[in-house]
């Protein structure tokens, strides 16, 4: 089995969550460009609530898209990101998908607690479908505390976004 899926299907990603009724917030690349800063991304970065009927709400929904591990020997672990109980360890998870690379992260470094994010959260509507953001503020916390190359130019940019929304 590829590591490398046909191609990112980011609405069939985000319409099968909500069809689960999952509770997440779309961080990273997607967030970086829902909030102005248009740049590429290859894969969508999540965080959920880890309430324990969310997480099987999650795992119901992973399974709907066909996720597995992603990596070398991934076939080899002993963990299933479609299990609740393995969804609730509190792991960060690199899955493939039938609709792309999802990584669904458990604590993003310079996150505060899940609650409080989605409570600054914010909603766009792309074709269709309503898609949670984590809230500018949050996305540079986050991106500040990860300080890759990438992320300084994100901060960069949703600075200046942030700014010109202020005025």
């Amino acid at each position: 089995m590829s590591d490398q899926p046909a191609g990112l299907d980011p609405t069939r990603v985000f319409e099968t969550l909500n069809r689960h009724g999952v509770d997440y917030l779309v961080i990273g690349g997607f967030a970086v460009i829902a909030h102005g800063h248009v740049r590429a991304t290859k894969d969508i970065d999540l965080v959920a609530s880890e309430q324990r009927d969310n997480l099987g709400r999650l795992a119901a929904a992973l399974r709907e898209l066909g996720a597995r591990i992603r990596g070398i020997d991934a076939e080899h672990l002993s963990v299933d990101p479609t299990n609740p109980d393995d969804l609730a360890g509190g792991a960060n998870w690199t899955l493939v998908t039938d609709a792309g690379w999802v990584d669904l992260m458990a604590e993003p470094p310079g996150a505060t607690p899940y609650p409080q994010m989605r409570a600054r959260a914010v909603h766009r509507r792309v074709r269709n479908v309503d898609i949670p953001i984590i809230g500018i503020d949050d996305l540079i916390r986050m991106k500040m505390a990860a300080g890759r190359p990438r992320d300084l130019a994100d901060i960069a940019a949703l600075t200046d976004i942030s700014g010109s929304e202020d005025s």
